[in-house]
């Protein structure tokens, strides 16, 4: 089983920005610490994070038929990104969104998401961890 591992804008920024919202691990650690649970689960990933949405939907269009599923967290293209969300519906395979922070407890206009109505579902507020628990949900599903 080979899952994508994709993080959208501003994330390469992570250790560096509001650590009270997004905490103190840079997006190498989170990384590395993805790659370290799908070992043991028997999985590979493949990560990849760029601030630009037709990168992010290059990746996936050259991606998606080598892959079973995709973990994204896109960013702030969560609430706008329509060009990310189709590339997400064209290469039909099953997506978890994930948030660092809880979008539900903050500004309001990040409450949306138009990823969530094409998702399987959405882990918000719980870190870092929320990207392991996403693989551990995907990973279970290849048995």
């Amino acid at each position: 089983m080979r899952i994508l591992v994709i993080h959208g804008s501003n994330l390469n920024m992570l250790g560096k920005r509001e650590a009270a919202i997004y905490g103190d691990k840079t997006l190498a650690e989170i990384d590395n610490l993805v790659e370290k649970r799908a070992r043991e689960l028997g999985v590979e990933v493949l990560c990849f994070q760029s601030n630009s949405e037709g990168a992010l939907i290059d990746f996936i269009q050259a991606e998606a038929p080598k892959a079973n599923a995709i973990i994204i967290n896109p960013g702030a293209f969560t609430h706008y990104g329509l060009s990310l969300r189709d590339a997400l519906v064209d290469c039909a395979l099953p997506v978890i969104e994930v948030h660092i922070s809880n979008i539900y407890a903050r500004e309001v206009w990040r409450h949306k998401s138009v990823i969530a109505p094409i998702a399987r579902g959405q882990i918000s507020g719980l870190g870092w961890r929320g990207y392991i628990i996403a693989l551990e949900i995907m990973a279970a599903e290849k048995a």
